[in-house]
C-alpha cells in the first residue's frame, strides 16, 4: 500500500460534477480514485458537489468524517 498523506488534500469543487474519494490509498490520482482498489475490499466514496467551493479532502485515510479531513492526521506517527 502506498503512503497516505499525513496531511489534507484541498481542491476547488465544480459545482455538478461528481468525484470519487479515493478510500484504499493506492491511487496515483490523490485524492481521487483511479480503480486501484479493484483487488481489494476497500470502494471510493462517491459524491456530486452541489456548489464551487473549496474542499479539504482526507489524504491519510483515518478522517472519521470521510471523505473530508478532521484533523485525524495529527495523531498519526
Amino acid at each position: 500500500m502506498k503512503k497516505e498523506k499525513n496531511q489534507p488534500i484541498v481542491v476547488m469543487s465544480e459545482a455538478g460534477k461528481t468525484y470519487a474519494w479515493c478510500s484504499c490509498g493506492l491511487t496515483e490520482k490523490e485524492p481521487f480514485c483511479d480503480g486501484a482498489h479493484k483487488k481489494t475490499d476497500f470502494k471510493p466514496i462517491v459524491l456530486k458537489c452541489t456548489q464551487e467551493k473549496k474542499l479539504a479532502w482526507c489524504g491519510c485515510k483515518h478522517s472519521n468524517n470521510k471523505p473530508y479531513c478532521d484533523g485525524s492526521h495529527s495523531g498519526l506517527l
